[in-house]
């Protein structure tokens, strides 16, 4: 039986229920929750729409929502075979910072239908974690959904590995003594989350960075690139590199592998002194952690087995429990660079070449990734309360 697995055995039932938190113990209960007393509350929020804010879960609640369309490592998978992942997110959501979750799996792939159908789902939530959806689609449904819904949205592929991933650099940089400002940096891989990392890092103030996708190095100018890669390329490379992933390493302070490709040992070895490595595919790293370090000062993975674990769980949970504490309309940039340096912070005066990133088990995590988001979110203007 496919239970023997301890995998299946666990995800058996599935990993969510509902439960509720009022009584239902007679009739007067039953008459306040439900039918009559429920009506007046329905009159309230009818004459002042925000109310629901204040006497539903609403505000309370995201939807993580996906097409299946780019699962793990798994790819277009669809949306039931996607729902696993989803669940799993929004437990984490509820263990890592008390925000329940929705998981919506949704049977269509048109732009336009996904983003139609977010918007007709947003008056239920108060907030949207957009998970596993394809490149270059991924961008254009976030861009919309921004725009249209007055709720935090959220393509964690995105962000939630550039906060994770700026957070690590900054400790990495305290580790080699060179600010990130005089960092150059090769990332591997121009999909969402590789896209939105160098975007970040560039937000982040790095010295200069250049990315790769299957055919070599973005730069301006070069063929067959959509209209994302296009224009990250103008922004990139400042350097000038045209050729492979291989040559603009030489040299180079800092690698981010995000791509599932493999980047050769001497590729690592040629990069310059106390070089950064963060080959972050998984379950395979494009460089063996044991390889990097024989070359590298800092060396991080996507994985639990090795130390600097960047996990997405170390973001999302806090970003959407600051946003919603002060219920952000929008999720900031500056919101999430606050995140990053709040991740950051919580390693503090222990940070080291085996330390740059805290565990997802720091309690301490959530609850400072929250206030920085929540307070950022004041700055902005983007809080309502």
């Amino acid at each position: 039986m496919l239970d023997s697995d301890p995998a299946f055995a666990l995800h058996r039932g599935g990993k969510l229920e509902v439960r509720a938190t009022v009584e239902v113990r007679d009739t007067d209960d039953l008459a306040l929750a439900y039918t009559p007393g429920v009506a007046r509350v329905c009159s309230a929020i009818a004459d002042e729409s925000a109310l629901v804010n204040d006497y539903t879960w609403v505000s309370g609640v995201v939807a993580v929502v996906s097409d299946g369309t780019a699962v793990l490592g798994l790819g277009d998978i669809g949306p039931a075979a996607a729902m696993p992942v989803m669940e799993g997110k929004a437990l984490l959501f509820k263990q890592f910072a008390d925000v329940n979750a929705v998981p919506i799996c949704l049977d269509c792939t048109d732009v336009d239908e996904i983003v139609e159908t977010v918007v007709r789902l947003a008056p239920s939530f108060g907030g949207i974690n957009l998970e596993d959806i394809s490149a270059p689609r991924c961008f254009e449904i976030e861009d919309r959904l921004r725009a249209r819904l007055d709720i935090p949205v959220f393509h964690d592929d995105q962000h939630g590995t550039a906060i994770v991933a700026l957070a690590a650099l900054l400790n990495a940089a305290k580790v080699v003594g060179r600010p990130i400002g005089e960092m150059r940096a090769v990332v591997a891989g121009a999909g969402a989350s590789g896209v939105a990392v160098s975007r970040f890092l560039l937000t982040a103030g790095i010295g200069d960075i250049a990315v790769a996708d299957s055919k070599g190095l973005l730069y301006e100018g070069r063929e067959g690139m959509n209209p994302v890669k296009a224009a990250l390329a103008r922004d990139t490379n400042r350097a000038g590199y045209k050729g492979s992933i291989e040559e603009a390493l030489a040299g180079a302070d800092v690698f981010i592998g995000l791509s599932g490709s493999t980047v050769s040992e001497e590729a690592i070895a040629s990069m310059g002194r106390d070089a950064i490595v963060f080959a972050l595919s998984n379950p395979t790293p494009e460089v063996h952690p044991d390889v990097a370090r024989r070359y590298a000062r800092v060396v991080a993975t996507g994985r639990s087995d090795f130390p600097n674990q960047i996990n997405n769980v170390l973001a999302f949970p806090g970003v959407f429990r600051g946003a919603i504490d002060v219920r952000a309309s929008d999720i900031t940039e500056n919101m999430k660079v606050a995140a990053a340096h709040a991740l950051a912070d919580v390693v503090g005066d222990l940070v080291s070449e085996d330390y740059v990133i805290p565990s997802p088990f720091d309690r301490r995590v959530a609850p400072a990734v929250a206030a920085a988001v929540a307070e950022q979110a004041r700055k902005d203007g983007v809080a309502r309360r």
